[in-house]
C-alpha cells in the first residue's frame, strides 16, 4: 500500500511538474509575440528611405514595430510641443529641431545631425514653359509651388533662394503654397503648377518631372536634417536600438541611395 501511494506522488509530482513547463514555454512564446512599438515622426521628403530602411530594422528586430507620423516638420515640432505621442524626431530643419532642444523635449546627448540635402527647381516633364533656372520664373512662370515657409523648411529654403536672387517680391503673387514638399511635388507632376522647388530627393523619385537646376549652396541656410530621441519616449532602449541603427553604414547608404548626403564621418 505505501508503494502505491509512494508510486502516485511521483505521478503527480510529474504531471504538475510537465504542466508548469507547459505553462513557461507558453508564457515565453506569448512574450515573443508581442511586439513594442516604436513611432517616429519624420520629415515628408524622408517617406521612400526611411520606409525602405523599416524593413531592415524590423527584420533585425523583429521584436519592434516601427510607425511613421510623416509631415512638415514644422507641422511635427508643434505636434510634439502638444503632446502628440512619439518616440522620435527627425526633422528637415535645424531650427525645429533644436527649438525642441531648447525647450527640453530632446536631451542634447540624444540627438545627430545625420544627414544633408539639396534644393531644385522642377518642372512637369511635358514642360510648355522656357523655365530652364530660377531667374526664368518672373517671366515664363504663371503659378510656382513651393512649401509654406513658416511651417516647411523646404518651403523655407525655396523663399531664401528667391530672396536671394531677388526675384520673390516678383514672384509672390504667383505661389500657390503647399502642405509639404511631397504636396509641391504632387502640384509639379499633375501640371497644376509651371513650376515647383523641392528637395533633390524628392525630385529624384519621381518620373513625372524634370529637374531644370540646382540652387547654390550659397543662396541658402544649409539643409541638414537632426534625428533625435524625445525625452518622453515610453519605449527609451528600444528608441536607443533605432537612433543607432540609423547611424550604421546599411541604413546611411540606404539614405544615401536616395539621394541625402551623409555627414557623419
Amino acid at each position: 500500500m505505501k508503494k502505491l501511494q509512494i508510486y502516485i506522488y511521483i505521478i503527480l509530482m510529474l504531471v504538475i511538474s510537465t504542466g508548469c513547463s507547459n505553462l513557461e514555454t507558453d508564457n515565453e512564446q506569448k512574450d515573443k509575440d508581442i511586439q513594442v512599438g516604436l513611432t517616429i515622426s519624420a520629415a515628408a521628403s524622408l517617406t521612400d528611405a526611411l520606409n525602405a530602411i523599416k524593413s531592415k530594422f524590423e527584420a533585425k528586430y523583429p521584436e519592434i514595430k516601427i510607425t511613421y507620423n510623416f509631415g512638415s516638420s514644422g507641422t511635427l515640432q508643434q505636434q510634439i510641443i502638444q503632446g502628440a505621442p512619439a518616440d522620435l524626431f527627425f526633422s528637415a530643419a535645424e531650427d525645429k529641431f533644436y527649438d525642441l532642444v531648447e525647450k527640453g523635449f530632446i536631451t542634447p546627448d540624444s540627438g545627430v545631425d545625420l544627414v544633408g540635402n539639396s534644393l531644385v527647381l522642377i518642372t512637369p516633364k511635358e514642360n510648355s514653359k522656357e523655365i530652364k533656372m530660377f531667374e526664368d520664373l518672373p517671366s515664363q512662370g504663371e503659378t510656382i509651388s513651393i512649401g509654406t515657409p513658416e511651417t516647411v523648411p523646404a518651403g523655407n529654403y525655396a523663399k531664401e533662394v528667391l530672396v536671394k536672387l531677388g526675384i520673390w517680391n516678383s514672384l509672390e503673387q504667383k505661389i500657390v503654397f503647399a502642405k509639404d514638399v511631397r504636396q509641391v511635388l504632387t502640384y509639379v507632376e499633375t501640371g497644376n503648377v509651371d513650376a515647383g522647388i523641392v528637395y533633390h530627393t524628392d525630385a529624384l523619385a519621381s518620373a513625372k518631372i524634370e529637374i531644370q537646376e540646382i540652387a547654390k549652396e550659397d543662396t541658402h541656410s544649409p539643409i541638414i536634417y537632426p534625428l533625435g530621441i524625445l525625452k518622453e519616449s515610453k519605449n527609451p532602449n528600444e528608441a536607443k536600438l533605432f537612433f543607432d541603427f540609423m547611424q550604421t553604414e546599411e541604413a546611411l547608404s540606404i539614405l544615401e541611395s536616395y539621394g541625402f548626403v551623409g555627414l557623419l564621418k
